[in-house]
């Protein structure tokens, strides 16, 4: 049988995040909620970072629209993760991330999942396409087929 489990150097854009005190639930694990948080900050932060996307005065923003978590493996305060992001998808208003998340010195794969994003005008929240510069950059991590 063949692994063909992705490690964190299949993402073409990652970003190191620290784990919080608060995000442990009452079983001393990370809770559920906190990978999505993890998934929207690294993406997010590529956004800012590769896209030059300004999020206080754009006149285009990026709405969550769906998003999924497959969780694999435990994580505990205070251990920092890598989140890998790459796009799976690009449409014309809409982008489709593959995302995992790292942790440990081994770089063990704790989550997986999508997170899809449409564009849409600040003022008016209709559906616009996704403008040139941050189209530019999503197609710079978009995954090999």
């Amino acid at each position: 049988m063949t692994d063909i489990t992705p490690s964190l150097n299949d993402y073409p854009y990652a970003v190191t995040l620290p784990t919080r005190w608060q995000d442990n639930d009452v079983y001393g694990n990370v809770n559920n909620v906190v990978f999505y948080s993890f998934f929207d900050t690294a993406v997010n932060r590529f956004l800012a970072d590769e896209a030059g996307m300004d999020f206080r005065h754009s006149p285009v923003i990026a709405h969550v629209v769906s998003s999924q978590c497959q969780f694999i493996s435990n994580i505990s305060y205070p251990e920092d993760v890598e989140v890998g992001v790459r796009v799976a998808k690009i449409g014309r208003s809409s982008v489709t991330y593959g995302v995992s998340i790292y942790a440990g010195t081994n770089q063990r794969r704790v989550a997986h999942g999508q997170f899809v994003q449409v564009f849409v005008d600040r003022t008016t929240n209709r559906v616009v396409q996704i403008p040139p510069r941050i189209k530019s950059a999503l197609e710079r991590i978009i995954e090999a087929l």
